[in-house]
């Protein structure tokens, strides 16, 4: 549906001046609607969009694709911020938060931040926040970052949902291959930004949560319409297209890894599925507590989040 919508946009609205001044018309009338909701930090000179709320030990919460900080702040937030302090950032090129590189935002390109340069920059963000050793909760994507940043040292115990952790078969379908190329990324992504529609986006975000429901007035808090600027989109894209290749080198890392980890997943999870990802890195890394979620999917936190603070918990506990 998408690589139909994208190709039939650019025959439509063409690639030039036309595209790229309907998509900054777009672009600002989506970020008036959906402002940070936190500061703006400066790590070494890379905007850094983060959310702190509560009191207690520290907690970084880390996105997954196509996200911001907003998936949090709906509820998870609120129902952790009488027990920690919960500090969420938007990763690289979504929501508010930079480039790590300025080459990673050119239109035509193909490269992307690193999973471990993700980290680093969240793991720099938060120590400017005097959280040097945070728990660190990771949600799909997000769970890779955590990852990422447990192999460069400093989290105290992970809470991984729904987590990437394992090369997969296969490809992530030609909508991504699209937009992850150079001249998708160029040509295809304004118009994209121009014209996809909210209902198109209303329904991916359906499509994530089943076969559980949307929560009541999560799909208007949450902002998905920020992942549809240019910067995001190609940032989204590319991330994921550069993915596999990052996991397979991380995965030679994860032996090594000693600090608590907790992983929740649904069984009906088929977006990051967990016979492919956290079932293979249970048996990988032993201190790993698997609890399996009957009949939920992409999204736990939201679907089942009695099970997650209970994660969380425990989490805590194991790292003392």
């Amino acid at each position: 549906m998408l690589l139909r919508t994208a190709l039939t946009t650019a025959a439509t609205l063409g690639t030039g001046k036309a595209a790229s001044a309907r998509a900054a018309a777009r672009e600002r009338e989506i970020e008036a609607r959906f402002p940070p909701e936190g500061n703006i930090l400066d790590v070494g000179g890379i905007p850094v969009h983060g959310v702190v709320r509560g009191t207690g030990p520290d907690l970084v919460l880390i996105h997954g694709a196509s996200g911001n900080v907003r998936d949090f702040t709906f509820a998870l937030m609120g129902a952790l911020a009488p027990r920690f302090r919960v500090l969420a950032f938007d990763r690289p090129g979504l929501g508010y938060t930079g480039r790590t590189n300025p080459s990673y935002d050119a239109p035509f390109s193909t490269r992307a931040e690193t999973p471990l340069e993700q980290a680093q920059l969240l793991k720099d963000a938060a120590a400017q926040l005097d959280a040097p050793a945070p728990l660190v909760l990771g949600h799909s994507f997000g769970g890779t970052i955590a990852l990422a940043w447990a192999l460069l040292g400093g989290p105290r115990a992970l809470v991984l949902t729904g987590a990437a952790a394992m090369v997969w078969p296969g490809g992530l379908g030609p909508a991504y291959a699209l937009l992850g190329s150079a001249l998708g990324g160029g040509l295809v992504a304004p118009g994209l930004t121009a014209t996809i529609s909210e209902d198109y986006v209303r329904r991916a975000v359906d499509r994530t949560f089943r076969p559980n429901p949307v929560p009541d007035g999560y799909e208007d808090h949450l902002g998905a319409m920020l992942t549809l600027r240019r910067r995001s989109l190609r940032a989204n894209a590319r991330q994921l297209q550069t993915l596999k290749p990052q996991i397979r080198q991380m995965q030679r890392g994860y032996g090594d890894l000693t600090l608590p980890i907790e992983w929740l997943h649904g069984t009906a999870d088929e977006t990051v599925p967990a016979r492919i990802h956290a079932h293979p890195f249970a048996r990988l890394v032993p201190q790993t507590n698997l609890t399996m979620l009957d009949g939920i999917g992409h999204m736990p936190h939201h679907s089942a989040p009695d099970a997650v603070l209970a994660a969380i918990d425990r989490a805590a506990s194991r790292a003392g």
